[in-house]
């Protein structure tokens, strides 16, 4: 269905057009292929889909690149475009316009177009501001959601699910991971994103002042108390309050957290008016909070009532394959703000791979603004980063071969890491049929995740996290069989 399509490769190369539609859909992007003379017909032109599409790929072809890139610019002005195996030649008579992010020459790198899709996405997003469609989204929303690993798409997934949804949310995580972030898009993404969005850090005020912080206070309540003053549940009126931090929350007042949340009413301390209240509540918490319930240092009560919609936010470490794209995303965000800019070699990216990040992408920027203020746009390779930041040998000295080939096998081997496939990486000097390599992967991971599901597809499915209708048709398609995998 056109609905689901991110991705339209226009080429009249048909072989070019489904390798290309191999590696997009291998990535996890809908796509969908059209010759030349499909793309200009006008049913399609005219279609309304093209509000979700995030990148437009135009192949090489006899006519001149001018004529289809102000065809492109009349289909639609703010589409990112990715150029293939077009001529040196014929793009250097060309002016190209800005919505042209990539040159892209078959077979494609992986890194590269995936790093290419990440720049098509911020560029739409910069067009979509620009035009007012997104004026009320901040950047720095999606600095912690940068990435195309699994675990991070089904954190947008969730967020997409619920986004709308006047539910309470409980976002759990490691500190660091960007549990605020998430709730800012929660609010940004909702009915109620032109009321307030009031953040309160629980941890952070002391027990005996949470009460009045949250609920407000009259005058003469306590010493101190010069004048009335409204809490943060009648600022966020209207809106959304974010609890961080909840299981920091002292027992006394999770009892009155529970009756707000169950009567919508509450009253200021020293007062006896009862105060109505219209907020969406989400809650943040890097403790487990059902371990402190054995310990009775968290009601189990409020703990279900918190907890309607879960989202758990994966740590760094578990995603290490976003880490390149979460250090364009914090380089960019430097140079944007005008503090300098960095820059790090395959080396210094793969040893930085291999660290656990306790301090998850809190940890990495902190980092990246270390290395901007001691190497101002520099190149920062393994022997400049940290100390504890250093897990490859790189030698000093030696020939420029052995130099290469410690690079090349040092990505190789981190590659493989980042994949967590055994597979090279590099591509081999005759070339490949990336259509049958791709093929051959999929079969080979389908066919082990059925032998260690013991042949059971459900199981398996959702070890390659897909639908179970979806694995009987691969497994149909390369003759696959449960008797097969015992």
């Amino acid at each position: 269905m056109w609905e689901e399509v991110r991705i339209v490769i226009v080429d009249n190369d048909q072989r070019r057009r489904d390798d290309l539609r191999l590696v997009f859909e291998f990535i996890g992007e809908p796509v969908r292929c059209l010759s030349y003379m499909e793309w200009q017909d006008a049913e399609v032109q005219g279609s309304a889909y093209r509000e979700n599409l995030s990148l437009l790929v135009l192949g090489q072809d006899a006519q001149p690149l001018a004529e289809y890139l102000r065809l492109a610019a009349q289909w639609q002005a703010d589409l990112p475009i990715m150029i293939v195996d077009h001529n040196i030649s014929d793009i250097a008579e060309v002016e190209l316009p800005t919505s042209v992010i990539s040159k892209l020459q078959m077979p494609p790198n992986y890194a590269r177009l995936v790093d290419d899709l990440h720049r098509a996405q911020v560029y739409r997003q910069q067009q979509g501001k620009m035009k007012g469609r997104s004026s009320h989204r901040d950047p720095i929303l999606f600095r912690s959601l940068v990435g195309t690993s699994r675990k991070v798409q089904q954190v947008r997934e969730l967020m997409a699910q619920v986004a709308d949804k006047n539910v309470t949310v409980l976002i759990t995580g490691e500190s660091g991971t960007g549990k605020e972030v998430v709730a800012r898009n929660l609010h940004y993404h909702s009915p109620r994103q032109q009321q307030p969005f009031v953040p309160v850090n629980c941890g952070a005020i002391p027990a005996e002042l949470l009460e009045s912080e949250l609920f407000g206070h009259e005058k003469g309540a306590f010493t101190g108390a010069i004048s009335s003053r409204a809490g943060r549940f009648e600022m966020a009126q209207g809106g959304t309050l974010f609890l961080d931090e909840i299981g920091d929350m002292p027992l006394s007042m999770q009892v009155k957290i529970l009756r707000v949340l169950q009567e919508r009413t509450f009253e200021r301390v020293g007062g006896n008016k009862t105060i109505e209240v219209d907020v969406r509540i989400i809650a943040a918490t890097h403790k487990n909070l059902e371990q402190m319930i054995s310990h009775g240092d968290f009601r189990e009560d409020l703990y279900y009532r918190l907890n309607v919609f879960p989202i758990e936010m994966p740590a760094l470490r578990a995603r290490v394959e976003d880490l390149p794209l979460l250090l364009n995303e914090l380089i960019s965000r430097l140079e944007n703000e005008q503090r300098g800019s960095i820059r790090f070699n395959s080396a210094a990216i793969m040893s930085l791979c291999q660290h656990n990040w306790a301090g998850n992408v809190r940890e990495l920027a902190n980092l990246v603004e270390r290395m901007a203020i001691m190497y101002p746009f520099g190149v920062v390779g393994v022997k400049d980063l940290p100390p504890k930041f250093r897990y490859i040998e790189i030698e000093e000295e030696g020939s420029d071969s052995n130099a290469i080939a410690s690079e090349d096998q040092s990505n190789a081997e981190a590659m493989k890491n980042i994949l967590n496939v055994d597979v090279k990486p590099l591509l081999p000097i005759d070339g490949i049929d990336l259509k049958a390599y791709l093929a051959d992967l999929e079969q080979h991971l389908i066919q082990q995740a059925l032998d260690e599901a013991k042949g059971v597809v459900a199981r398996a499915a959702d070890k390659l996290q897909m639908r179970r209708t979806t694995l009987v048709e691969k497994m149909r398609k390369y003759d696959l069989t449960r008797q097969a995998v015992g």
